[in-house]
């Protein structure tokens, strides 16, 4: 028998392969993984196209339970359904592992992911360099560690994906501390607060007097809900999209390095008018800005 890792792209309940649904038909159980993305349905909506009942799996029980999820699965198949691609997450490797060391054969299914995805908003994919993720700042949190990251791949001219902070079934400190297993409400950053951190970092380096690799100038791209019929693209210096609202999630960013002529005029199909007026990317001067 097989443990299936099947990836559900990033839309709606249709999107999933053909070869992946076979999968999940013929599976006694059928586990949803349910913190490192969302799809614009919900559980209800999987349930009724996929014609099996799913189980809910949280960080938890995927990261400290994953004996449940591989329990009788050398005698039957199970199904492991994953938003997106099966490894666009460290934490999917670690359940194929253990599969492994058990003796349980799997399989897994792929699909369309944000990794590849994002070449819709018109960047070449070649062109991207190491993906970074933003998490949510507090007060006494903020780190940066992403932005010379962001500013590295600028360097060699190479476009950054930004994912977004998802804080699903969090707890708050206080709660934590009291051992009570009361859960935050559902968080998901948006464009215009990815933005509005870079902004603040550029600002507390301009003013200790480093040397930026970006500013408030620089190209960027939000993106939100990609894969959905209602996906929506906005390319607008970072300025401008602290201030953009692209609606309900999930949301990505990309800070754009060295632009081929046909990236830019791709870029400006996508912004709004006057946006990126006067833009040459080839320019070393605009780059470096």
């Amino acid at each position: 028998m097989v443990l299936y890792v099947i990836g559900l792209g990033l839309g709606d309940a249709q999107d999933i392969t053909v070869k992946g649904l076979e999968a999940v038909r013929k599976s006694s159980r059928v586990y949803l993984e349910a913190y490192t993305s969302i799809l614009t349905v919900g559980k209800e909506k999987l349930e009724e196209f996929y014609g099996k009942p799913l189980l809910l799996a949280d960080r938890d029980l995927v990261e400290q339970g994953a004996d449940e999820i591989l329990r009788d699965a050398a005698q039957t198949d199970v199904a492991f359904l994953v938003v997106g691609d099966p490894f666009g997450a460290t934490t999917h490797s670690d359940l194929v592992l253990r599969a492994v060391h058990a003796g349980i054969p799997y399989k897994v299914i792929h699909n369309a992911s944000i990794m590849n995805a994002i070449g819709c908003c018109g960047l070449q994919l070649y062109n991207f360099g190491e993906t970074v993720s933003f998490v949510f700042w507090t007060e006494t949190w903020k780190p940066e560690s992403y932005f010379d990251k962001i500013c590295k791949n600028r360097a060699m001219g190479l476009h950054t994906l930004c994912l977004l902070d998802i804080k699903v079934k969090e707890q708050s400190i206080e709660n934590m501390m009291r051992g009570k297993k009361i859960f935050e409400p559902p968080r998901f950053m948006t464009v215009s607060q990815a933005a509005d951190q870079l902004l603040q970092i550029i600002q507390r380096r301009r003013d200790e007097g480093e040397e930026l690799g970006m500013t408030e100038e620089t190209v960027c791209v939000g993106v939100a809900r990609l894969g959905s019929d209602d996906q929506m693209i906005c390319a607008a210096p970072l300025r401008e999209l602290a201030s953009c609202d692209l609606g309900e999630p999930l949301h990505s960013l990309v800070v754009t390095g060295r632009l081929h002529p046909l990236e830019l005029d791709m870029l400006k199909m996508n912004a709004q008018e006057g946006a990126l007026e006067g833009v040459k990317m080839l320019d070393s001067s605009t780059f470096t800005s």
